[in-house]
């Protein structure tokens, strides 16, 4: 089964744009001008257009885990468009300019189980395997079978394994590093119409089952789609707590002696989760709230979202600038309280 793409005549290219604003491009609404701004409709034509670019280049499309510097960039940006999703060998490939979530919504109206937790989560396919994009006790690299990367230096295109992509919490081979774009993405799903075992306490509680049970497709992303609405987590025009990039702070993963440290600071037992031997995960948006910081907290243009923490939201008219004293703000302080540094999930292009 092939999903609709466009035809050739229709996947041309179109011209150059120059000085285009990219907060037109952007969910944050940030960002400066491209020098010059290409938007294609294929992975295809999308690797033909770095290929032959002058200077720098950016690959952009859905624009929900970038945050772009008032400065735009000084170099050529490569807007991607279209998508397509396609079976063949037991494994169903995606397109990278694929809106993802219309590629959740496929799965659970095929009966293909494994990444409807992921639903409602903005941006394009070809954006997860270099995020590790994940939520609600799934991520892509339970799922991904291969990756197709062209790679800039050797200028030759292949299939990644899963092991060559060295996914870890919310990174991968790709992330931070411009020599690899990545054309589609290979899923492998389990043929049910059951959800995968709910792993999410948050999620398990709203389709009353127990952690570790299962239930249709269907009902799995309804509810997903609804925990991320309460937190401002689906896009909405009209919802300036949407004008973001998703969480903007990883959760913190540390030594299991710092997290006793953590412990004896904040008196009491913050939330965490064990991550492989002698690591810790802690929640951000708990360290966030205990640093003295309000949902809606406010500086200029910029706020925290009014609905979760964790999320730095343009309330209009903001620059990137704001965002950036924000998110300084909100790190020195949780640093100065507790001793543990937050670091930024969306890629910075500055």
């Amino acid at each position: 089964m092939t999903h609709a793409s466009p035809t050739p005549s229709e996947q041309a290219a179109n011209g150059p744009i120059p000085g285009k604003s990219l907060s037109e491009y952007t969910t944050l609404r940030l960002g400066g001008p491209a020098r010059e701004l290409v938007e294609v409709h294929s992975s295809e034509e999308a690797v033909a257009a770095l290929r032959g670019a002058e200077g720098p280049t950016l690959a952009l499309a859905g624009g929900s885990n970038v945050v772009i510097g008032d400065g735009g960039f000084d170099g050529t940006v490569v807007l991607l468009r279209g998508g397509g999703i396609a079976e063949a060998d037991g494994a169903i490939r995606v397109e990278a300019g694929q809106v993802w979530d219309e590629f959740v919504a496929w799965t659970v109206a095929n009966g293909c189980s494994g990444v409807e937790c992921l639903s409602g989560i903005p941006g394009s396919a070809g954006a997860t395997p270099i995020q590790n994009v994940g939520a609600y006790g799934q991520e892509v690299a339970q799922t991904i079978a291969a990756v197709q990367v062209w790679d800039r230096e050797q200028d030759e295109i292949r299939d990644w394994t899963p092991e060559e992509c060295a996914f870890a919490y919310r990174h991968s081979a790709f992330k931070h590093n411009d020599r690899y774009f990545v054309m589609s993405v290979d899923f492998r799903l389990e043929a049910s119409l059951l959800s995968q075992p709910v792993a999410y306490a948050e999620l398990a509680k709203r389709v009353g089952v127990e952690v570790g049970g299962r239930v249709p497709l269907a009902d799995a992303r309804e509810a997903v789609i609804e925990l991320r609405r309460g937190k401002g987590m689906v896009l909405d025009e009209q919802d300036h707590d949407t004008w973001s990039a998703g969480s903007f702070f990883t959760n913190p993963i540390i030594d299991a002696h710092v997290y006793h440290e953590l412990e004896a600071r904040a008196g009491g037992e913050p939330p965490h989760w064990p991550s492989g031997e002698g690591k810790v995960k802690v929640s951000a948006a708990w360290l966030i709230g205990a640093a003295g910081f309000e949902k809606g907290h406010q500086r200029g243009n910029v706020s925290l979202s009014t609905k979760h923490t964790l999320a730095l939201t343009n309330r209009g008219g903001a620059t990137t600038a704001e965002l950036l004293a924000l998110a300084t703000e909100v790190a020195d302080k949780v640093e100065q309280d507790f001793g543990i540094r937050l670091h930024p999930e969306p890629v910075m292009v500055l």
